[in-house]
């Protein structure tokens, strides 16, 4: 059975079209199941009915004209159920409906089993036969499987418009990836074609191998060349740290890496082209089969690179527009940054990409520009997209192919009010973030992945809640030395003095790697992470600590936050580094006083130990964003169960208000630095339950002000209660939406899905 059902999966995965698909499924099911009929009814959710799309053993007119409601008929009662039905004489069922164009009526038999993929019903397979039997279980499980095998190469050709009557050349179609970068955009798409194709270069004997290396050296100027002009034209709208990334395209390319590889190739008798290929396949292929987002990420740089030389190898032109439209949304199967240098700034409006993530190099200077991006967008049908008008909305991770009138003029209207509420909340950004009723709450901002306009935020924060500090650790080829990070610190140490930063020591695994430093795990968030690593390599946290303490020579504003904390004995072990690393400073004549050490509250363990560690910490930090994660159980970059994962759900809100009491007992300050502090109903609930900083990325900043300035302290403590006593994440948001409705902020809340 297994070996009927992969070949009828690959056959139908193999067809060139819809069409061919569905009579390719009915026929080899007949086949295999030695059935009179197999027919494929299509649920339509437009107007929820089931429609007739193909069938072998019916009459073929029928196709396409026999619909029927999902309570009508025995198909009708296979959709409603979403359960099989198997019948010995099904027109004597009191469901049966008798359809005259299908010539139905000369079977008896009939076994009817749901397609459903991620709990969407997609159609109903159906198989019937002229004699009066019941099929046995084997039939009747093996048809199961194979609606289940079929649920998502269906859900494939739904998501690409194949399946709508409407397609792409003249209807509006929808695509769901991961949001990257919030905000929404109205353009036209311009897809990005590789510059070369590394896999179809042929293998050639080289008749004069210096040349070849000349060839080489030449086409990978050029490429210096292209990436310098990009970094030039970027230069001035995003960081120094940001900037770095084009450095490492450039080390990449240098003679410690790539280059010697090509060049012993040639030598070893391939010419430049295909030394080249071989090269960047083996890398890209080691990096892709690594199981993190970082290296894949790292496998799409080196591939770009690969191709952008071997263009110029082959004398050809990368294959991107001369000019680009007014309001480009930048299209690929992968974007690189050199790509996206070269578009000019003022035309691009989105990004879009089939691969890549929320980590992803791209989308950390995407996010430090402001232009919305969607990853992960793996059913786009890119060779359809170039030209087409699309509606990208960041915040849902969605993409509008060809949308109508009604829907881009509802967009539109969406990205005018917040570019209207951008510029009234600005004049109010300076004013204190104060309660109507005099309670103030403090707003921080976290630092480390955008670009932070410090002049103007210092007068509007009360510090950083968090810096992020694998970032300059993700964007060299090596761990950086004491020295280099002493500069990267003082700089933000300085830059926002006296208000106090809190630097997180190095944050690495579960969805953030190091190329250098590979983390190969079948459970990455569950296994080697945070201040797990760090304690095991001693020799790069006292590096970190010694860095942090030097830095903070004569302003005193530093704070050290543990990550990933699970028991008392690591703050222990942690805290002994941080001694001695003060200890060590001494004998060189430094002298180093020991800064606030805070834990960070992410792993439901550190519920049940706080009077630990409130003995050990000066401060606590809930990241709520892996909080959620652990307590639900739930993959938040696994798109089959992202749904489940919301901050409001009831357990979580519990443990924040449960947080937020027994820190108060305890006499230690708390704050949040997740993403539940950066949304303006989080926060009043944040502020609600006695949490006394809040955390989050400088844009989401002037929403929360405005909230917070609006909302009595009185009424977020009595919205905590009405919420606590609430049971689901959904109430939870139909409560928060409308007490935002009865205050007139519903414009404060950021779209949702």
């Amino acid at each position: 059975m297994l070996d009927v059902l992969r070949r009828i999966i690959q056959e139908v995965n193999g067809a060139r079209n819809l069409d061919a698909a569905l009579s390719t499924m009915v026929r080899r099911i007949r086949k295999a199941m030695r059935t009179d009929v197999c027919s494929f009814y299509l649920a339509d959710p437009d107007d929820d009915r089931l429609v007739l799309m193909e069938t072998i053993g019916l009459c073929s007119q029928a196709v396409g004209q026999v619909t029927l409601s999902r309570n009508e008929g025995l198909v009708g009662l296979v959709a409603s159920r979403e359960e099989p039905l198997n019948l010995e004489d099904a027109q004597s069922h009191p469901y049966f409906r008798y359809f005259e164009s299908t010539g139905e009526e000369r079977y008896s038999s009939f076994l009817g089993v749901p397609i459903i993929h991620q709990r969407r019903m997609l159609g109903v397979l159906v198989v019937q036969q002229s004699v009066k039997r019941r099929f046995d279980e084997e039939d009747e499980a093996f048809l199961v499987t194979m609606a289940a095998q079929l649920g998502g190469v269906l859900a494939h050709s739904l998501a690409t418009g194949n399946l709508n009557r409407r397609s792409l050349n003249d209807g509006q179609a929808v695509f769901k990836g991961v949001a990257a970068g919030p905000g929404m955009a109205i353009g036209e798409a311009v897809v990005i074609a590789p510059p070369a194709d590394l896999d179809s270069v042929p293998d050639l004997i080289p008749t004069d191998v210096e040349y070849e290396i000349t060839r080489l050296n030449e086409a990978i100027g050029r490429v210096r060349r292209e990436i310098r002009s990009a970094a030039d034209r970027l230069s001035n709208r995003i960081s120094a740290q940001e900037l770095a990334l084009f450095e490492v395209y450039q080390q990449m390319l240098g003679e410690a890496a790539l280059y010697q590889e090509v060049v012993k190739r040639i030598r070893e008798g391939q010419w430049a082209p295909g030394a080249l290929a071989d090269v960047v396949r083996r890398h890209v292929q080691y990096l892709e089969r690594v199981d993190d987002d970082y290296l894949r990420e790292r496998a799409a740089d080196v591939r770009d690179l690969g191709r952008r030389v071997l263009a110029h190898l082959q004398e050809e032109t990368s294959q991107t527009p001369a000019v680009y439209p007014q309001r480009t949304v930048l299209v690929g199967d992968e974007i690189s940054v050199t790509m996206l240098g070269e578009v000019p700034r003022e035309k691009l409006v989105g990004l879009v990409s089939v691969r890549g993530s929320s980590t992803s190099h791209v989308a950390i200077i995407a996010r430090a520009m402001g232009i919305p991006t969607v990853s992960g967008m793996v059913d786009l049908p890119l060779p359809r997209l170039n030209g087409a008008s699309v509606v990208l909305d960041g915040h849902r991770g969605r993409l509008f192919v060809w949308p109508g009138s009604e829907l881009e003029s509802y967009y539109q209207n969406l990205i005018d009010e917040e570019l209207a509420l951008a510029e009234v909340l600005e004049h109010e950004q300076d004013l204190p973030s104060r309660t109507p009723d005099g309670h103030d709450m403090a707003l921080m901002v976290n630092t480390g992945l955008t670009v932070d306009a410090v002049a103007s935020l210092k007068s509007r924060i009360s510090g950083v809640g968090l810096y992020r500090t694998e970032v300059p650790f993700m964007i060299t080829e090596r761990f950086p030395g004491e020295q280099e990070q002493t500069r990267l610190y003082r700089e933000q140490l300085e830059s926002f003095a006296p208000l106090p930063v809190v630097m997180r020591t190095l944050d690495i695994g579960g969805d953030k790697d190091l190329p250098y430093f590979p983390i190969e795990e079948a459970n990455p968030f569950l296994g080697w992470r945070g201040i797990r690593v760090t304690l095991d390599h001693p020799e790069v946290l006292m590096v970190q600590l010694r860095a942090m303490l030097r830095a903070s020579q004569g302003l005193d504003n530093l704070q050290v936050l543990l990550p990933m904390v699970t028991n008392v004995d690591e703050v222990d072990d942690a805290l002994r580094l941080l001694d001695r690393a003060i200890i060590e400073l001494g004998e060189e004549g430094v002298v180093a006083r020991r800064p606030k050490v805070g834990v960070m509250i992410e792993v439901p363990a550190t519920l049940y130990q706080l009077e630990a560690l409130a003995q050990r910490a000066d401060f606590f930090s809930v990241g709520s964003n892996d909080l959620t994660q652990y307590l639900l159980a739930v993959d938040r970059n696994n798109p089959r169960v992202a749904e489940l994962y919301d901050a409001c759900h009831p357990a979580v809100l519990s443990a924040m208000a449960r947080l937020a009491d027994e820190s108060r007992a305890l006499d230690r300050p708390i704050s949040v630095c997740g993403e539940l502090a950066g949304d303006p109903a989080g926060a009043l609930l944040l502020m609600g339950m006695g949490f006394e900083a809040l955390s989050m990325n400088a844009p989401s900043l002037p929403r929360v002000r405005a909230a917070i300035r609006r909302v009595p302290r009185s009424a977020a403590c009595e919205l905590v209660t009405q919420t606590l006593a609430l049971e689901s994440p959904k109430a939870v948001r139909r409560h928060l939406a409308t007490r935002f409705d009865e205050w007139q902020l519903t414009h404060l809340l950021p779209p949702r899905s």
